[in-house]
């Protein structure tokens, strides 16, 4: 079955051998189930499936359980004797085996730095990602507009920063082109970019970033399976949940469009994938549901992991044709009801009550429907999960230290570059407009030095009187609104002008 990938089997007590077609698996999919049922199982045994074929795969290790991809599984492992009795049972040559895996890590510690610049990030996912009001979204996105109009590249935290600080200064001028522009609404996204930083967010953005080729490659054939370390990222869920939706959305952006291609050119997990719907904002999910839509044709499939199906909008849900359905439990009228839900999606096996079925898979049992050549689902079946052939655990930290060193990714991403950007520029305009005012204080302060003496000796005429009797020049006219700007600054409205001045910085980019 070249054309497939085998998911698992049965015996006397459930249906035929399972697979799901290469061809319809950029088709997405869903993994549920209550915990402990074997979700992570089930993920890890469809990554391994796809790299053999292939397909180059992206998950999130929630659990910190499937960086055992790396390692072959091993006869010595206590389920062992239980692997090769299911393998038996389903008609599976079960071969152990090590699987080709990059480790990333947003923070670094547990895999290659992985990141992205704010410009890439957007307004949308960042407010999100802060959890902001639709104001404070608003002028995010005035914020946005302005760099792209100056030409400041905004790639990491401290280039949003002092953008914000200049959009602060300048709110009135800002208000009357864009709309309102409210220095609280300023000051509460710099809190939000506060706490963000203190969470070690301030990790996810800067360069270099991310190249999404270095996630779609193949080794000795086989696709690279792509591991994000999340345990740590999962005390940080909205964090989480905005970098894996910022990673479709750029897959969604870069990638050519293929059609129907044979197999799939990448396929992505998202795990716990109830994170990115929570308290989600109408636009987002309308947002995820255009990805998911469109992003079959660049030959992506996504396949969402969660504990119930009920956590996917209707929206999304719909267009998850390949299944796989662990138990499910049904304590409460609530958990009845999703159960009943579950089931009436899948199309109806005479021989079997599916919501029966969904309540009484055990532990690496699930019910299961895949796509057909057509794409219209199959009927369900009872399916046993077959056994995976990398190790199952998590990897030592030696191994996944020498995976690390081993790999060329280290070199390319593992030391930051901060080259020329808005904060940069922002810095060198306000030191050069501070030497200006140091320059005009200067200049007033020696016209006040030849005044006095002037005035003292009765010597000349002053600035003022010149003006008045019609007789100043060029120069004087200069020197006199000097010497007017240096008294404003050393008077109550001198903040207000300094404002003014730094509000020149964007004139003549």
């Amino acid at each position: 079955m070249k054309d497939h990938i085998f998911i698992g089997g049965g015996g006397q007590e459930y249906g035929i051998a399972q697979g799901m077609r290469l061809d319809m698996a950029n088709r997405h999919g869903l993994i549920a189930g209550a915990t402990g049922t074997g979700k992570t199982v089930t993920l890890q045994i469809m990554a391994e499936a796809f790299s053999s074929a292939g397909v180059p795969v992206f998950l999130s290790d929630v659990k910190g359980d499937l960086s055992g991809l790396a390692a072959a599984g091993s006869a010595d492992f206590k389920l062992h004797d239980a692997f090769m009795a299911r393998a038996q049972t389903i008609g599976l040559d079960l071969a152990y085996d090590s699987f080709p895996v990059t480790f990333w890590d947003l923070f670094g510690a547990k895999g290659h730095p992985v990141r992205a610049t704010v410009a890439e990030m957007g307004p949308l996912l960042l407010a999100r990602l802060l959890d902001l009001t639709d104001v404070q979204e608003g002028v995010l996105n005035v914020a946005f507009r302005v760099a792209d109009e100056d030409g400041l590249a905004l790639l990491d935290l401290k280039d949003l920063q002092a953008l914000l600080v200049w959009v602060g200064q300048n709110a009135a001028d800002l208000s009357l082109r864009y709309g309102n522009v409210g220095a609280s609404s300023v000051g509460a996204i710099q809190r939000a970019l506060l706490v963000l930083e203190n969470q070690g967010g301030a990790a996810l953005f800067g360069e270099p970033a991310l190249d999404l080729a270095d996630m779609m490659r193949l080794r000795d054939g086989r696709g690279e399976i792509n591991i994000l370390a999340a345990d740590q990222l999962m005390g940080s869920p909205r964090l989480y949940a905005t970098f894996l939706l910022w990673l479709l959305s750029e897959l969604f952006e870069e990638l050519p469009e293929v059609g129907n291609p044979d197999k799939p050119k990448l396929v992505f997990f998202f795990d716990e994938a109830h994170l990115l719907f929570d308290d989600a904002p109408k636009a987002l999910v309308d947002k995820v549901e255009q990805v998911a839509r469109l992003i079959r044709s660049k030959g992506v499939g996504v396949y969402f992991v969660t504990q119930n199906p009920g956590d996917i909008p209707d929206d999304v849900l719909g267009q998850l044709g390949n299944r796989v359905q662990h138990a499910l439990r049904a304590f409460t009228a609530k958990d009845r009801k999703e159960l009943k839900t579950a089931a009436e999606t899948y199309r109806d096996n005479p021989g079997f009550d599916t919501a029966q079925a969904i309540q009484e898979v055990g532990t690496g049992e699930a019910v299961t429907s895949f796509l057909d050549r057509k794409g219209s689902p199959q009927v369900v079946e009872r399916t046993l999960i077959r056994p995976p052939s990398s190790q199952l655990g998590p990897l030592g930290d030696a191994a996944r230290k020498a995976i690390m060193d081993a790999s060329d990714m280290g070199a390319k991403y593992t030391t930051p570059v901060d080259r020329d950007s808005a904060y940069e520029r922002l810095s060198k305009k306000a030191e050069a407009a501070a030497k200006g005012a140091a320059e005009v204080q200067g200049a007033a302060d020696d016209d006040d030095d030849g005044l006095n003496h002037a005035r003292r000796y009765g010597g000349g005429q002053s600035a003022r009187s010149r003006q008045i009797s019609g007789k100043t020049t060029g120069g004087d006219i200069k020197d006199a609104f000097a010497s007017a700007v240096v008294k404003e600054l050393k008077g109550t409205t001198g903040r207000r002008i300094v404002r003014g001045l730094f509000g020149g910085l964007f004139k003549g980019r």
